[in-house]
């Protein structure tokens, strides 16, 4: 059973350099929960990192789980223009016919894109589904194609995806590790239709159906995401939760009931936040320094990060960090947006645990032909004497 994971390592660390003080205190954190479920993985929201798992790289029949990845597309195509979420969908005889669980749309009727959507989410409807994947895609099969794109591109290397509904299919398979990325892409990259995973029913076709997330009536810090169950999959949840400005992602493949997959859940989300905390030392985008550019239009270039420098470990141990920048010594026009012109490090005491590069904010293009021959001659004899 593999349980051991970035921050477990990392604790492992800091009981080698840190004072004794500190190892007393480090002590009192216990070893995290035995779940009974095929695979589990639990992750911190903001930094990604993955505090706890067990098979969480298993190929495993994901269910309807597979249906975060249909959402996930289709508020991709709302927000990139493709499709409005006012939309008017056609519902085909195929998706119609498509059996398991359903949002009871009628062949034939049309559908607006809003309303599959809080079908597919809250009522786990195959049919909702089906019908927006041929909106989106033409054909169920085309739609496929874009799902393992988009895994791919979302390092997701465990999935697979053989249609929209997650019905069993040997070649249908996700794991615990890559449907945890996939809910922090949804919550982080889809704030606005995240808003969705929370709701607890949806009223259609004169039927009422319940949210299948036991925790959102549970835990009132539970806002999402997706339940899935086939006889083959057993009961499957990925869920998140917000306490205190702190997010944790919990996912459970393969448990015995759907009272077990909440229950298990929840011992994950229990564990996270009780002895688990982050810290975010730098934002994506925001100037952290300004670094000297040779031969350029402009004398200085903005350096920031692509992505946000979180880092979570055992409560108490944060302040036991230290975050420090270097800057590449000569830059040299043309610098493009997005080069990497030095590294940020953040260590623990004289060891380094986690480092990130620090990117061009903005391009920078070649200056005049004496700007480029005057800083030519400083360069040499900038070289020889440095």
């Amino acid at each position: 059973m593999n349980t051991t994971s970035f921050a477990q390592r990392l604790l492992v660390s800091f009981l080698l350099v840190a004072t004794p003080a500190a190892w007393a205190a480090d002590q009192a954190i216990p070893a995290p929960p035995q779940l009974a479920a095929k695979a589990y993985v639990l992750m911190d929201g903001a930094s990604g990192q993955v505090l706890i798992e067990n098979n969480g790289d298993e190929r495993l029949p994901p269910a309807s789980l597979t249906k975060l990845m249909t959402a996930y597309i289709a508020t991709n195509e709302i927000q990139g223009g493709r499709i409005g979420e006012s939309d008017m969908v056609t519902v085909s005889e195929h998706a119609w016919r498509t059996g398991g669980s359903r949002m009871f749309i009628q062949v034939g009727t049309q559908v607006s894109v809003s309303d599959l959507l809080h079908g597919i989410i809250i009522q786990s409807g195959n049919d909702a589904s089906v019908a927006i994947a041929e909106h989106i895609a033409g054909s169920e099969d085309a739609f496929a194609d874009m799902m393992n794109t988009t895994a791919q591109k979302l390092g997701m290397t465990n999935s697979h995806f053989m249609d929209a509904t997650g019905l069993p299919n040997p070649d249908h398979y996700s794991s615990a590790r890559d449907m945890a990325i996939l809910a922090r892409a949804i919550i982080y990259g889809e704030p606005t239709h995240y808003a969705i995973y929370a709701q607890k029913e949806f009223f259609w076709n004169n039927i009422k159906q319940p949210n299948r997330n036991l925790l959102l009536w549970r835990d009132k810090t539970v806002d999402g995401l997706k339940t899935g169950h086939t006889e083959e999959a057993g009961y499957c949840l990925v869920a998140s939760a917000l306490r205190d400005g702190q997010r944790m992602i919990a996912v459970v493949f393969g448990t015995a009931s759907e009272q077990a997959r909440a229950a298990e859940t929840q011992k994950l989300l229990t564990y996270g936040f009780r002895f688990f905390e982050t810290q975010t030392f730098y934002q994506k985008g925001a100037e952290l320094a300004k670094a000297p550019v040779w031969k350029g239009a402009t004398r200085e270039v903005r350096a920031g990060l692509a992505e946000d420098l979180s880092m979570t470990l055992p409560r108490g141990q944060i302040k036991a960090l230290q975050a420090s920048m270097t800057l590449n010594p000569q830059l040299v026009a043309p610098i493009a947006k997005g080069d990497v012109i030095g590294k940020v490090e953040v260590k623990l005491q004289d060891k380094v645990v986690h480092s990130a590069d620090l990117i061009a904010l903005d391009a920078v293009e070649e200056g005049g032909i004496f700007r480029r021959l005057w800083d030519s001659i400083r360069l040499f004899f900038y070289g020889l004497f440095n």
